[in-house]
Order: C-alpha cells, then sequence, then structure tokens
C-alpha cells in the first residue's frame, strides 16, 4: 500500500504541473500529458482502495 501511495503522489505532481501549464499557458502538449496521467491516477486509485480495503480487514 505505500508503494502504491508514493507511486499516487509523484504522479498527481506530475499531473498537476502539467494541467497547470495547460490551463496558465494553453500549452496542448502539457494537456496531453495531464489527460494520460489521470488515466494512470485512476488505475492507481483504485489500486489504493482495494489495497486499503484488503488492510483494514
Amino acid at each position: 500500500m505505500e508503494k502504491t501511495f508514493a507511486q499516487i503522489s509523484e504522479l498527481f505532481d506530475q499531473f498537476s504541473k502539467d494541467a497547470s501549464l495547460q490551463v496558465e499557458k494553453g500549452n496542448k502538449a502539457a494537456g496531453t500529458r495531464a489527460r494520460k496521467a489521470s488515466l494512470e491516477l485512476e488505475k492507481l486509485l483504485k489500486r489504493f482502495r482495494k489495497e486499503s480495503l484488503e488492510a483494514s480487514k
């Protein structure tokens, strides 16, 4: 679970940076990277939820 959390934190930082570039400067490539990161975040968050439920049993 700790590894998944670290991956989520790292990926969210990357997503935040790229999304900010798209919003503030209209950087299209950053928007593409942000969308890709959001899909990966979705997968990691689902994995974290599953691991968290298992740990609480």
